[in-house]
């Protein structure tokens, strides 16, 4: 039976322990970052891409890759280590969306089929929000990301949260979120419109 979170060794410990070829910190921390990768990678690799490719999937083989190379990563500063496994997992979906491209793509036309894609107006709204939040984000403090990323992201409780953040409590960390969300909001809508 997996530890209670409230018993895991920290990250950096773990990371410590892997690197020297600790293979049960190994476990831990695939165990610990599967689920939370799987979560943040939900819905972002593209629906026409995802017969030929099962997300979970994705993200489990990404993870073994960096975990094999785990002796390679170099801790700097907390939330370091999500945001290594976010950048190898957006890489993986960018390789796999370059390879459907080199693919012919084979389609079977139905004439009385409904069209369930989004229509140039629906996607080009949806990739500006995404730009947005993206631009957003990338200029908020280091700590501020960081809680973002965890709370909406990751999908942390407000316990995990805090733990993760050093905070003393989850409502600490529930007002810490809440001023960062607030701080993110107001970068979005603070944001120039795009110009190209």
């Amino acid at each position: 039976m997996a530890p209670s979170h409230n018993s895991w060794d920290s990250t950096l410990s773990l990371l410590t322990r892997a690197r020297a070829g600790d293979d049960e910190a190994l476990e831990e921390l695939f165990a610990r970052y599967v689920p939370v990768m799987r979560r943040w990678a939900a819905g972002r690799l593209p629906r026409g891409l995802r017969d030929l490719t099962d997300t979970p999937d994705l993200v489990q083989d990404t993870m073994l890759q960096v975990f094999k190379r785990i002796e390679g990563f170099e801790h700097r500063g907390e939330g370091a280590f999500h945001a290594y496994l976010r950048q190898a997992v957006m890489n993986r979906i960018r390789n796999e969306i370059r390879n459907a491209a080199r693919r012919p793509h084979r389609v079977e036309l139905d004439d009385n089929a409904a069209d369930a894609h989004l229509s140039p107006l629906e996607a080009a709204i949806g990739t500006e929000s995404v730009e947005r939040y993206e631009a957003a984000l990338q200029r908020l403090h280091d700590d501020e990301r960081e809680l973002v990323v965890a709370r909406l992201e990751l999908g942390l409780t407000y316990a995990e949260v805090a733990e993760a953040a050093g905070k003393p409590s989850s409502d600490a960390a529930r007002m810490a979120v809440t001023r960062a969300v607030a701080r993110l909001i107001e970068e979005m809508t603070d944001a120039p419109p795009r110009t190209d």
